[in-house]
């Protein structure tokens, strides 16, 4: 049975979808949206630090992306470029 993906192609799709979170404005796109990371007011009956909602983790899970993943992505992306151009 052959396998659908090789090892190399499923780090090109995580490397690419990587790359897909950091590029997300946040201003631009996400707000418009409602998938600002803004300081919201708890309501009334809300607790301030209880279970989040799946919506609030992705959020917070983009914007950790967005600022721990900048410098590796850069050198990873020079490195999938540099291995494309010399071994293509």
């Amino acid at each position: 049975m052959a396998m659908l993906f090789g090892f190399g192609n499923l780090i090109y799709i995580i490397v690419l979808l990587t790359n897909a979170i950091a590029i997300l404005s946040e201003d631009r796109f996400l707000a418009r949206i409602g998938w600002s990371n803004t300081v919201q007011q708890p309501g009334f009956g809300q607790q301030v630090g209880g279970d989040a909602s799946i919506k609030h983790k992705l959020i917070n899970l983009m914007t950790s992306v967005r600022t721990l993943m900048r410098i590796p992505l850069i050198l990873i992306n020079t490195v999938i470029i540099l291995y494309e151009l010399f071994f293509g």
